[in-house]
């Protein structure tokens, strides 16, 4: 039996397909006409033009997509990602997401281009006079039509004006009408600079040094510290003194840098992308115990530095010498605002309550990296007030305990995700969970110290 207006069928059942479209029919009625606009311009280039100029409808644009491949039940994640980008957060429970979800997954498996979503958070930035301001300078080129910043720009863009390495007209226009949306087209080069081209990658795992599944250590190895305020570098003080200790009985050479600058930060990441020293070595790892937001760490003095450009002065081509060795990356800071729900703890952000979580972030579409953060993107990352960070303290406990066992990084990993996902506050109403993100093509496994028992 079933009652009025429910919808049951089995799995083999073509019926199924209508409670998705009834989803994607609530999703449509719920948007507005601006909407729809917004998602139309979101999808160019993945949609002909042709097809979203007659679409009238947010579900005519549904219906583009899936006629695209997408969109579709199985895999609704695009839509999941238009809707977050255009501020509809309260519809992605209709397609089974949370922001979180969205925010966690978007690194990898974002489709709308970068260049595109710059268009559109400037369109949000361009307010009604500015708008005036900007179609007064440019009214002999443009037609006698009412226009909204989206079209505005979407003009720009069709009459060739400008395009994603073309931004001087769109610059000329911010500098004279809408200054502070300069810093929009600034992180935009910075971000499309360290974009990477995904090389052919061997799925087969294997270690780094053949049958033996063992890494030597290098003689560089880098710890930066980047912290806003000199009272949180003693607080922090716990962390850094076991992460030398344990990284210095591993046999790397660690060197530590306090309070960095951004200035400063380039400065050391130039010194050992261009160092010499390895060639000699097997493996390179850098530590950052900072404050951060989502895909993006902090310097001393407060800007705001995302992480792939950090890990991209270390690609084969920027640094030669460590081509084809494992880059490992561990960054202890906050990647957002939430709070996972479930010692005395303290949040790795600057303001967790108000911090964004726009920033784009994923390590470079290349072989050989591995990004460990201390909280999955859009959460805070704790540390007990005397004992240091969570995550670190787990780290370093789990690579004094497992690497004498011969577990590879991952593994060792796992564990400490395992270890840090168990702790609570005080309260028992907060928690934290680390996420590895990695390229290596091998299995990673640390020679076993000679004074192994000596920790």
């Amino acid at each position: 039996m079933k009652s009025q207006g429910q919808h049951w069928c089995s799995s083999s059942d073509k019926n199924c397909k209508v409670s998705f479209r009834e989803k994607l029919l609530i999703i449509d009625s719920n948007l507005g006409v601006q909407d729809v606009e917004n998602l139309k311009f979101l999808c160019i280039g993945l949609v002909p033009n042709k097809k979203l100029e007659k679409s009238s409808s947010a579900s005519d644009v549904f219906e583009h997509l899936l006629a695209e491949d997408l969109l579709s039940e199985d895999d609704p994640f695009f839509l999941a990602e238009l809707l977050y980008i255009i501020r509809q957060k309260k519809l992605l429970q209709h397609l089974n997401y949370t922001k979180g979800e969205v925010e966690r997954l978007l690194p990898t498996r974002q489709r709308v281009s970068l260049f595109r979503n710059l268009l559109y958070e400037l369109s949000e930035g361009i307010d009604s006079e500015n708008l005036k301001d900007m179609i007064f300078l440019l009214k002999d080129s443009l037609p006698k039509t009412e226009m909204t910043s989206l079209s505005f720009l979407a003009f720009l863009e069709k009459q060739g004006k400008i395009d994603e390495d073309n931004l001087t007209c769109l610059e000329d226009l911010c500098t004279t009408v809408v200054p502070k949306l300069l810093r929009n087209i600034e992180k935009y080069k910075r971000e499309k600079a360290v974009q990477i081209v995904t090389p052919p990658v061997d799925k087969e795992a294997e270690s780094y040094q053949g049958e033996e599944e063992l890494v030597s250590q290098t003689d560089v190895k880098t710890f930066l510290e980047a912290l806003p305020q000199e009272s949180w570098q003693n607080k922090h003080a716990g962390s850094n003194e076991i992460l030398s200790h344990v990284f210095q009985w591993l046999g790397f050479t660690v060197h530590i840098h306090n309070n960095v600058t951004k200035v400063e930060m380039e400065e050391v990441l130039q010194r050992q992308k261009c160092n010499p020293a390895h060639a000699d070595g097997d493996c390179f790892v850098f530590c950052i115990l900072t404050h951060g937001r989502f895909g993006a760490v902090y310097s001393s003095d407060e800007a705001l530095i995302p992480i792939r450009e950090i890990m991209s002065h270390f690609t084969a081509l920027q640094c030669p010498r460590l081509a084809e060795k494992p880059k490992l990356f561990f960054i202890q800071a906050c990647q957002g605002e939430e709070i996972q729900p479930s010692v005395s703890i303290e949040a790795d952000a600057l303001n967790p309550e108000k911090a964004p979580t726009s920033l784009q972030d994923s390590i470079p579409a290349e072989a050989d990296f591995l990004l460990g953060l201390a909280t999955v993107p859009g959460y805070v990352s704790f540390r007990h007030v005397e004992e240091g960070s969570w995550y670190i303290q787990s780290l370093c406990n789990h690579l004094k305990k497992l690497v004498p066992r011969h577990e590879d990084i991952l593994s060792i990993l796992t564990a400490v995700n395992d270890d840090v996902s168990r702790r609570v506050d005080k309260q028992g109403t907060k928690k934290q969970m680390p996420q590895p993100a990695f390229t290596l093509r091998k299995k990673l496994v640390f020679p076993v110290p000679l004074d192994a028992l000596s920790l």
